[in-house]
């Protein structure tokens, strides 16, 4: 009886991102301002990619794809979180835990890879011009997002399986605000070391393959720009290439630090802290990153303004 999973058909407890904490409104009060934020400033960058006809390029479409990952993850966890908190208790049952694991894993994964083929995009754009418009053509674009989404339902169908097969028989207090892989598996009853070791390993891989594309791209970029003779053209590609690199740091930090360092050189605050970081901070940077420092979204804003303004009444 000792290997049985006796959660199966009883519930989860979620501790909350505030159990650590004496401030909790003022916490849940900045937590809500950058979750409308984020929310508001990648849900007007996609509606505007999607409105605008000069945005319908294969960057500006990788661009969509992270702006919807932006959105859709934190509505996984922010507002449960809050739900959890206004009501005083966080249970949430086996079949919520196992799916919000699967879809908050999948997300990740595929968000991942995207960042990889962003900086793809970039490299051939940069030192390849004139194949782009062949190198970028809309199957591509289609094939390289259908791959991100497919690594991530794969990863997600393996790790949520695996994890959710241990027997937890003891407690079923999760020290997290959400449900995550590391986190669920302290509670396990069996030793969970060999599989953790696993799981440090293929995040390694996994995290590792997609930030050897990332630099090797950009070492052609920065090649590329170092040689070109127009000033205005350097600053052009810095823009666009800085604010994705930014990205990337906000993105990549986050999941070294969760997935590749043991969990027994973090606690479970240091945990929540880094989680709230990628599923609420993160999103909102890019959001704001992409928003204030690309002037073809802000031409493609005011235009939709001024349409909007002539507008009868």
């Amino acid at each position: 009886m000792g290997d049985v999973n006796q959660l199966v058909t009883s519930d989860f407890v979620l501790v909350g991102l505030f159990s650590h904490s004496g401030s909790h409104w003022l916490l849940l009060s900045l937590v809500a301002a950058m979750f409308t934020m984020g929310l508001l400033g990648n849900t007007i960058l996609l509606f505007l990619i999607c409105l605008d006809s000069r945005l319908h390029t294969p960057m500006y479409f990788l661009l969509s794809q992270l702006s919807l990952f932006d959105i859709v993850f934190p509505l996984f966890t922010i507002p449960k979180m809050a739900s959890h908190f206004l009501q005083g208790e966080g249970s949430i049952s086996f079949g919520g835990f196992a799916a919000q694991t699967f879809f908050l894993t999948l997300m990740g994964m595929a968000e991942g890879i995207l960042m990889a083929l962003m900086s793809y995009d970039h490299y051939v754009a940069v030192c390849h011009p004139l194949q782009y418009p062949v190198l970028m053509r809309g199957q591509v674009c289609l094939l390289m997002v259908g791959s991100s989404w497919l690594a991530g339902v794969l990863n997600a169908s393996i790790q949520t399986s695996v994890t959710l097969h241990f027997p937890y028989c003891t407690s079923c207090i999760v020290d997290h605000f959400f449900c995550e892989v590391p986190a669920l598996l302290k509670l396990s009853c069996k030793d969970t070391s060999a599989y953790g070791l696993v799981l440090s390993t293929s995040g390694v891989l996994i995290l590792v393959l997609p930030l050897s594309l990332i630099a090797i791209s950009y070492g052609h970029v920065l090649g590329a720009v170092i040689h070109m003779c127009s000033e205005e053209a350097q600053n052009k590609v810095f823009t666009t290439c800085s604010s994705h690199i930014t990205v990337v740091g906000l993105v990549y930090g986050a999941a070294v630090f969760m997935y590749m360092v043991p969990g027994a050189y973090h606690s479970p605050h240091q945990d929540n802290m880094m989680s709230l970081f990628y599923s609420l901070v993160t999103p909102t940077l890019n959001a704001l990153i992409y928003n204030l420092r690309n002037q073809e979204v802000w031409m493609a804003l005011a235009k939709v303004l001024s349409r909007a303004g002539l507008r009868p009444k």
